[in-house]
């Protein structure tokens, strides 16, 4: 019996105003017509790879196991810019090698990694502009189909790892960034709710605004009310109860966060 094909989970930054996604499921369906295809994401912030590597980090878990990641933010496309796969345990991943899977090699026992050269598996010819048309889409679909990984080219050891912030503490306080803004304009900070102390109470900064203690939700505070929460990722965000911090704060991806810790 044919094994049934497995889940190809899309991250982008495509957008949906253009065509780019849906061919690039087009071309996934065509090699591989029972592929199962979710978008995980096409509004990465255009050539964002940090910002690619942070949504990959906190959601490709919760999928199921033998899914097939195929991440196309891709600033370099076109350039000696390797196409890695990664094949891990539970999970395979297809990417440009620009430091968008480094978080892998901390998080996942690798099995193999290779370097995707072989052109008998691209579409053809191959743009300059369009590597997810013609590489990761074609690629994508005959491993879905159960082609190994293993033919899309050369083995290598070699991954590339990006350098994302890191929170950092001092005497009394936690310092971090935000480091992604999602739809709802909440602040998402790389301070993990881990690094705060129970029992004590925190004085929460960002950009103009200062907040007093953590909320359990959302809605801790009044309507229009600025509050600080820890979020579903684990780590702690500035929201507004029914309105944007980003907006009420004027505050971009790398503004500073202080956390302070009050006495007990």
């Amino acid at each position: 019996m044919r094994r049934k094909p497995g889940i190809a989970a899309l991250l982008t930054d495509f957008g949906l105003k253009d065509h780019y996604a849906g061919v690039v499921k087009g071309v996934i369906l065509s090699v591989c017509p029972d592929a199962r295809i979710v978008d995980l994401s096409h509004d990465v912030e255009s050539q964002d790879v940090a910002a690619a590597y942070f949504l990959l980090e906190n959601s490709y878990r919760f999928f199921p196991g033998g899914t097939l990641f195929v991440v196309v933010v891709d600033p370099g496309v076109g350039t000696e810019r390797a196409v890695v796969g990664v094949e891990t345990a539970d999970f395979t991943f297809l990417a440009p090698d620009n430091g968008v899977l480094g978080f892998l090699d901390r998080e996942e026992r690798i099995r193999r990694i290779v370097r995707v050269t072989n052109g008998k598996y691209f579409l053809q010819p191959v743009s300059n502009t369009f590597h997810g048309r013609d590489v990761f889409a074609p690629v994508a679909g005959h491993l879905l189909r159960g082609v190994d990984l293993g033919k899309m080219g050369e083995r290598t050891d070699s991954l590339t790892r990006l350098t994302v912030p890191a929170a950092r503490e001092e005497p009394g306080a936690i310092l971090g960034s935000v480091v992604s803004i999602d739809k709802f304009g909440n602040l998402i900070t790389n301070i993990p709710s881990e690094k705060l102390p129970p029992g004590r109470g925190v004085r929460v900064e960002v950009g103009q605004g200062v907040i007093r203690g953590i909320s359990r939700t959302y809605s801790g505070r009044k309507p229009d009310e600025l509050l600080a929460c820890v979020g579903s990722g684990g780590a702690v965000e500035i929201a507004v109860n029914r309105g944007s911090a980003a907006r009420r704060l004027g505050v971009r991806v790398g503004q500073p966060v202080r956390v302070t810790l009050r006495p007990r």
